[in-house]
């Protein structure tokens, strides 16, 4: 298999020059003081005040930010060197601690120090990912014993369908990895863009049984008929902030949240 690491680096280094200017992550009214958590993730945390949070695969950093704003010292790492670049430059911009590494997940523990009362994790993060079991074992290494997981991620069924959601295009199940040459991006500003990337579909079973094999403790689950962004060809807004599929609005999940503890049972 070809590199896939340096694949989605490049891919998301183009990416991050669109983003970083483009209506759809608004940076003038961020730097403001807008916070770039949603409902869905805030009802989540516990008290961040003096909490260590690990943010992975931070993209340039407005939620490591947000979670800053809210008092945690926060370490935040992902795959893309420009996003690193421009979330340190962000953060001294509007003058808030993070510290930001450039790194791949599975290469974490080279990069940071002791353990963290909470990681964060959210929204088109694991489809990048292989190995879902490396994945919870950093997670759970991270982590302090009683520490939590807070991950919010698209739901698996909307993965299934080709990108106008008419029809199933690809499998549930992690069978093998995706490559495709795709134009553009989720956001506006971007259709320059055209990039390779190497992605795989993981379903809950998969993810649940990372969780449980490397010691993290299920303690809270939902399923969201609606996605708090606009990044799918035939989503729109229902309500302020939630979206969903033209023509199947609430008839399928579109996010999934979990809660795990370290070592913790219900």
């Amino acid at each position: 298999m070809e590199d896939y690491i340096q694949v989605n680096r490049d891919a998301w280094n183009k990416r991050t020059t669109a983003h970083v200017d483009s209506e759809f992550y608004d940076n003038a009214t961020f730097k403001e003081g807008r916070s770039s958590l949603n409902d869905i993730e805030l009802s989540l945390f516990p008290d961040l005040s003096g909490l260590r949070v690990l943010h992975l695969q931070c993209h340039f950093g407005q939620d490591s930010i947000s979670l800053a704003r809210k008092g945690a010292q926060v370490t935040a790492i992902d795959l893309s060197d420009e996003a690193i670049n421009q979330g340190k430059a962000l953060a001294k911009e509007v003058n808030v601690d993070v510290e930001f590494i450039c790194c791949d997940v599975y290469s974490t523990l080279d990069h940071v120090e002791g353990q963290y009362d909470l990681v964060f994790t959210s929204y088109g993060t694991i489809g990048w990912l292989p190995d879902l079991n490396k994945w919870a074992n950093i997670i759970s290494q991270s982590l302090k014993p009683g520490g939590k997981l807070v991950f919010v991620e698209f739901h698996p069924a909307v993965w299934m369908f080709d990108d106008n959601i008419e029809r199933i295009a690809y499998s549930y199940f992690n069978r093998d990895v995706i490559v495709e040459e795709l134009e553009g991006s989720y956001t506006d500003g971007s259709e320059e863009i055209r990039a390779k990337y190497m992605s795989w579909n993981h379903g809950l079973g998969e993810v649940y049984q990372a969780l449980k094999a490397n010691g993290l403790n299920i303690v809270d689950f939902n399923e969201y008929d609606y996605s708090p962004y606009n990044c799918f060809a035939t989503s729109h807004e229902v309500n302020p902030g939630k979206y969903m599929l033209k023509g199947n609005e609430g008839k399928m999940p579109m996010v999934y949240s979990i809660v795990a503890l370290k070592g913790v049972g219900r």
